[in-house]
This record gives C-alpha cells, sequence and structure tokens, in this order.
C-alpha cells in the first residue's frame, strides 16, 4: 500500500525542550494507525506538529504533497483534518451551525452531501441539530467534534484521545465508527489512551515513550508484545491466562 501520510524523521521542540525525537510513520489509504503511550509522551504534540500548529522539522507529505509550508487552512483543504482532545466545539452554536463551520471550504452540494453523511453516522446529532452544542451530553459532543471534521471531506481523519471521559457504552459507539470511516474510505490516526480498544480496531500500532516510537508493527503483533501489554493494557500474559 501507498503511503498517503508520511511523516520523517519529525522533530518538535517547546523552546530548548524536545518533545518528539526522529519519528517517522506511515498512514495508506483505508487504514487504521494507531499510536499508543502514557500521557506526556509527545502523542498530541506530533498530531499537532502534523496539522500545522506547532512547528515541525523533519518532513511531512500528504497525498503525495510535501505539507510543511502549508497553513493549516491548506492542510484542512488538501484532506487532512484533525479532532483535538478537548473538542473545541462553540457551545453557544446549535449542532447544525457548529457542522457547517466544517464545510466552510466547500461546495454547497458537496456540503449537503456531508450533511446526509454525518447524520448517517451519528443519527443522534441528527436528533439535536437545534440544540446548542454546549448543552450536550460528551459524548454527543464528541460525535459533533468528529462530524464536524468530517463536514470537509477529508481523506485522513486524526483523532485525538476520542474516548477521554466517555462512558463504555459511548466509547463503543465511537470505535464502532471509526471502523465505519475506514469501511467509507477515510484512513485514522488515532492517538488514544485505551490502549486495548485501539489495538482492536486499528490495522497497525507505534508504541511512543518520551518523545519517540519504541516499537511498531500490525496491531495484533503490538498487542501480544509482553511489554506493551504489562504496560499499557493492564495485564501481563501470566495474569490474562488465569482470568
Amino acid at each position: 500500500m501507498s503511503a498517503l501520510l508520511k511523516v520523517t524523521d519529525a522533530h518538535v521542540a517547546y523552546g530548548k525542550v524536545e518533545a518528539v525525537r526522529a519519528v517517522s510513520l506511515e498512514v495508506a489509504d483505508n487504514e487504521i494507525v494507531t499510536i499508543i503511550g502514557a500521557n506526556g509522551a509527545g502523542k498530541t504534540t506530533l498530531l499537532n506538529a502534523i496539522m500545522g500548529i506547532l512547528p515541525l522539522t523533519g518532513g511531512v507529505a500528504f497525498a503525495g504533497r510535501d505539507m510543511l509550508q502549508l497553513e493549516i487552512e491548506d492542510r484542512v483543504a488538501a484532506g487532512l483534518s484533525l479532532v483535538p482532545e478537548h473538542r473545541e466545539l462553540f457551545g453557544t452554536m446549535n449542532v447544525e451551525d457548529n457542522l457547517q463551520l466544517g464545510a466552510f471550504r466547500i461546495a454547497k452540494a458537496v456540503a449537503a452531501r456531508s450533511f446526509e453523511r454525518v447524520y448517517t453516522l451519528f443519527p443522534r446529532l441528527k436528533e439535536r441539530r437545534k440544540q446548542l452544542a454546549g448543552t450536550l451530553s460528551g459524548g454527543e459532543q464528541q460525535m459533533l467534534a468528529m462530524g464536524r471534521a468530517l463536514m470537509g471531506a477529508p481523506k485522513l481523519l486524526m483523532l485525538d484521545e476520542p474516548s477521554l471521559g466517555l462512558a463504555p457504552i459511548i466509547v463503543a459507539d465511537i470505535f464502532r465508527t471509526i471502523g465505519e470511516l475506514r469501511a467509507a474510505g477515510v484512513s485514522v490516526l488515532l492517538v488514544e489512551q485505551n490502549a486495548q480498544a485501539a489495538l482492536k480496531i486499528a490495522d497497525r500500532a507505534y508504541v511512543m515513550e518520551l518523545g519517540e516510537f519504541i516499537l511498531n508493527g500490525p496491531a495484533a503483533e503490538i498487542a501480544t508484545n509482553q511489554r506493551v501489554a504489562a504496560s499499557y493494557l493492564g495485564f501481563t500474559h501470566e495474569s490474562e491466562s488465569r482470568i
């Protein structure tokens, strides 16, 4: 598979502190790739740098095009989209208006199809379309943040901690939707603390510690790695065998 997103030897620093060091990754068409790791490992920093929110040295190519010289809006127009950890919705605007903001760069006919697509993926948003975003539940706000990003018809959706603070039943809905996105032709780069859920849905995985990738490979293989199991999945193979 050819790489849709290719990050090469990426370095990201906050002043003199290097938060991401010598990181390279790829995401192919119709692929879900996850980055797992502890808080402070550099996962969010990396996503923000790929999106252009933070400066990055190294290489970022998307659909064969160099992204480093492009502004955030141009990266969005190229088909790259980020759903940030804190969602950043407009709480005093209703659901439909928040979604409309995600379609500001596309034609009206395309936007109409995007509304239909988002409401099919998230029927609850259609029910709540005239409700203020700030009055939605946490799960509904996450759906709205994802829906807004999808309004621009991205080729790659980057998700930063989509399950954060949500009830398990809502998390299951969110992850099921992520799988549906891949089936619909949208690639996903997923940063997620719930490593077990992320590894179940992903095709490939990267494990990040202290700003570096220490392991990568097929998600199923990463999930059976003893170090990963002990550090991020909450069990060792020995304890798992006794369950």
